[in-house]
């Protein structure tokens, strides 16, 4: 008999206001008229009624719905991909341009079946994107493209203003958490991509509640901080459903507001840290910390 894990009660700080005003069922009526996926609704983001319905922002999830990895963490649909739609760029595009958007986030579903791992489509979202909307700012959020420097630097050649990689967890958590992605492969696709690009800001997550602790945290900071990583986002982990891996903790406000410090210390241009941060929280908020970091020490 084995004995199952205990339930760690969800805390108060946790509950989310829900709010479908105007602006979140407009945004959610464009994105399937448009035939296009976002990462808000696929890895069923805490804060999708706060960035559609108030902030009006989105995170646009490319290169389809179905992600060849099978994360333990994540609630993205897993499986053989069916799709390479060519046009796609352009509906990002398009729809940027009738959000207005100031900042976008791009990011995609792993594709270990392609041999650039969607590298190309990426990049000329990346163009489409900063053709049809000159002065909006455009993060990406890739996979590590199976650790290949030709697909990373295909990417970074279309000059994102934000490189965004995730090594989600901490390195002792690595390979249970997520399925093919390795913590040093992680390190070294954000390494290369600063080599590549040096003024092009890089940015990584962790999310913690997985049994990680505070030392292992710091030393994942460490780890992004010697890869040259100028921003990091901390959020609390959030199992989406009961096939997925457990909470082990939940992590107080001050528990994060401590770990900001922290990050700040090291060296970190910007830190988001809270339960309900994700990768792409207030991204918009942190591409400009960045720049007037990187105008201060220039």
């Amino acid at each position: 008999m084995t004995n199952k894990p205990e339930h760690v009660r969800k805390p108060e700080w946790l509950k989310i206001k829900l709010n479908t005003n105007e602006n979140y069922t407009s945004l959610k009526k464009m994105m399937r008229s448009e035939n296009l996926h976002t990462v808000c609704e696929e890895a069923k983001c805490p804060n999708i009624h706060e960035c559609w319905a108030v902030r009006r922002t989105a995170t646009f999830m490319i290169l389809g719905a179905i992600c060849t990895r099978a994360c333990r963490f994540c609630a993205v649909k897993t499986g053989l991909p069916t799709e390479l739609d060519l046009q796609e760029p352009e509906r990002v595009a398009d729809s940027v341009f009738q959000m207005n958007l100031k900042h976008v986030v791009i990011t995609a579903v792993a594709r270990d079946d392609l041999k650039d791992g969607g590298a190309a489509v990426f990049a000329e979202t990346v163009r489409a994107v900063r053709r049809k909307n000159p002065f909006t700012s455009i993060e990406v959020l890739p996979s590590d493209m199976g650790g290949v420097e030709e697909n990373l630097r295909m990417l970074m050649d279309a000059r994102p203003d934000i490189l965004n990689h995730n090594i989600e967890t901490v390195r002792r958590l690595s390979d249970r958490v997520r399925a093919r992605a390795k913590y040093d492969r992680s390190l070294e696709f954000l390494r290369r991509a600063k080599e590549m690009q040096p003024d092009i800001p890089t940015k990584s997550s962790i999310m913690i509640g997985l049994g990680e602790t505070k030392e292992e945290i710091v030393e994942a900071l460490d780890d992004l901080r010697a890869n040259n990583v100028n921003i990091v986002t901390l959020g609390q982990y959030l199992q989406p459903t009961k096939k997925h891996l457990p909470v082990v903790k939940y992590w107080s406000p001050a528990e994060f507001a401590e770990l900001k410090e922290i990050a700040l210390s090291k060296g970190f241009s910007h830190c988001e840290a809270g339960p309900l941060v994700r990768s792409s929280y207030h991204a918009d908020e942190q591409v400009k910390s960045a720049q007037e970091h990187n105008a201060q020490a220039n």
